[in-house]
Parts: structure tokens; C-alpha cells; sequence
């Protein structure tokens, strides 16, 4: 594995041949490295990516995942996916190759995360161990590898939520009071409670999804806001695609609002507003008008 320097500009560069997954026999460029180190460690890694071999690290096992998997989910199932590798996966088991990690390996890394400041609820940690285990499972199928340290570390978090809990109808009004001063959280909240949508659909409707005539909110998509970027796909199942009716109040409530948007396109999200800002603004109303918080999920029902 040679490693050259180039007079001129003193960087290094590496030269080297490979297989391709097509059994010919190419070869490799790569100029700009500062040191010597450097070009012979992006040759290694470049070389272990090709051969796919079980002891490649799980950084590079999971550049090959996620190369694979956005060939196959919608983007923003690969974003999330990418969210809590970098954030939660990557850190602790990114250097070590994949046939050296152990269960006891996996059990440290759950403690950090069950004992972190950030008091990541149950569900949100099951979510977190099922991608590790979702990774690991993809490297004994197509890559060889003969562990399976997850399933010897067990798991951590639970499947569901904790058991729901509700507004009555007095509890409701009573908090649409303590928000009432913003228009744009009044309606999100008005629609929510009085149509039973989720928040994602919520935040991805326009103008043209609402039929004042008919009465009926048509639900053809769902948002997210994921590494800075909005995202607006599909609903994940045919039966989250329906029209769904409102009372006469709410539509003249959303006409009154349509009409506040200054030349709003008709395709343009009607709720310029992000999950965080409606969990914020759940805050602030119970703070301010001692209404128990709920889950926003749990309004709709």
C-alpha cells in the first residue's frame, strides 16, 4: 500500500488497483492529502468498502447501507436513519470493526444513552437500538459477519408509549385561550382538535388541500423538517390518504386565515410552522393557563 508525495505541491497522493463489483481490474487516483498517514488510511478504507469484508468498520459499513437503502426508502426515512446513526450510533462504535464489536460493547453504549443528561424517552431509545440492530443484521446478511451482538446485548427502551392521555373538551378551550394571541397557533390548533389529523399532515397542507365549498380537507402528504431541510412526501399507508370533513366554524376560521396570507400560492404549505414550534407553543399555553401538557399526538384523539 505505497503512498507518494508530490514534489510540487508537497502533497501525497495514493495509487493503487482494485476490483470492481463487476470483476475488472481499475485503478485508483487520489491527490490532496497533507500527510502520508492520511493517503494510506482513505486507501485502506477505500479498499475494505470494495471487498466488503467483515472486518471493515462499522463507518464504512454504514456508508455502504446508507448507499444501498436510498435506492430503496423514501428520503426522508433515509434522513431520519442518517439523524440517528451520526448522532447516536456513529460516535461510540465508528472506528471498531464490525467483527470485534461484543454484546458488552453494545450493553456500554445502551447505559450511555439510557444515562444520558438528555432523557431520551423509552420509545425513542428502542427506536435508536432497533437501527444498530437493523445495521448489523444487514452486515450478516450480505457481508459475513457470523455475531450477532445485539441479540446477545438485548435491547433497551420499549415499543409503545406510555398509555395516552386527553384534553375533555373545557381543558381544550381553556388552553386555545393561552395561545390565542398567535394566529398561526390557534388554527394549527383548531384544525388539530377538530379534525384528528396528525401533526406531520397538519404542517404539510396548502391552500389547494382545503375545499371550503365541500367542506373537506383532502390528506395527500405529510412534512418534516429534518437537518435543517423541509420535507414533504407521501403518507406512509393508502388508508392515511382521505378527505376529512369540518364544521362550519372551521371553515370560515381557515378562510379567515387563508385570507391573512398575502398572495399565497395555492400549492405553498398553508402553516409556516415546524413540530418543534407546536410543541413549544403546547408549552406555553398549559404554562399559562395550567392545562396538563399532553402529547400533541394525543389531541386527535
Amino acid at each position: 500500500m505505497p503512498a507518494y508525495k508530490d514534489n510540487k505541491t508537497g502533497k501525497w497522493f495514493c495509487k493503487f488497483y482494485y476490483t470492481d463489483w463487476q470483476g475488472n481490474n481499475r485503478q485508483k487516483w487520489k491527490r490532496g492529502f497533507a500527510t502520508k498517514k492520511e493517503a494510506l488510511a482513505y486507501e485502506r478504507d477505500f479498499l475494505e468498502r470494495q471487498s466488503a469484508n467483515p472486518d471493515m468498520t462499522f463507518q464504512n459499513l454504514y456508508e455502504l447501507y446508507i448507499e444501498d437503502m436510498a435506492a430503496r426508502l423514501k428520503q426522508s426515512t433515509i434522513l431520519t436513519k442518517k439523524h440517528i446513526y451520526e448522532t447516536h450510533i456513529l460516535p461510540f462504535f465508528g472506528s471498531k470493526p464490525i467483527n470485534e464489536i461484543k454484546a458488552s460493547d453494545v450493553r456500554r453504549w445502551q447505559n450511555q444513552l439510557m444515562n444520558s443528561p438528555n432523557g431520551y424517552s423509552k420509545t425513542y431509545l428502542k427506536t435508536i437500538n432497533n437501527q444498530l440492530t437493523c445495521i448489523i443484521n444487514y452486515a450478516k446478511r450480505f457481508y459475513d459477519l457470523n455475531t450477532n451482538p445485539c441479540g446477545q446485548a438485548g435491547s433497551m427502551g420499549q415499543a409503545k408509549a406510555e398509555e395516552m392521555d386527553y384534553w375533555t373538551y373545557d381543558e381544550y378551550t381553556a388552553f386555545r385561550e393561552g395561545i390565542k394571541d398567535k394566529p398561526l397557533s390557534y388554527i394549527c390548533f383548531q384544525v388539530l382538535y377538530w379534525t384528528g389529523m396528525r401533526e406531520g399532515e397538519l404542517l404539510a397542507l396548502t391552500a389547494a388541500d382545503i375545499n371550503l365549498m365541500t367542506k373537506q380537507i383532502d390528506i395527500n402528504k405529510t412534512y418534516q423538517r429534518l437537518n435543517g431541510k423541509d420535507i414533504t412526501t407521501p403518507p406512509k399507508t393508502k388508508k392515511s390518504r382521505r378527505k376529512i370533513p369540518i364544521p362550519d366554524f372551521l371553515c370560515q376560521e381557515l378562510q379567515n386565515f387563508i385570507n391573512t396570507r398575502y398572495m399565497l400560492d395555492p400549492n405553498e404549505r398553508l402553516f409556516p410552522a415546524t413540530k418543534h414550534f407546536l410543541s413549544h407553543e403546547m408549552e406555553r399555553g398549559c404554562k399559562k393557563t395550567g392545562v396538563k401538557r399532553i402529547r400533541i399526538h394525543d389531541i386527535r384523539h
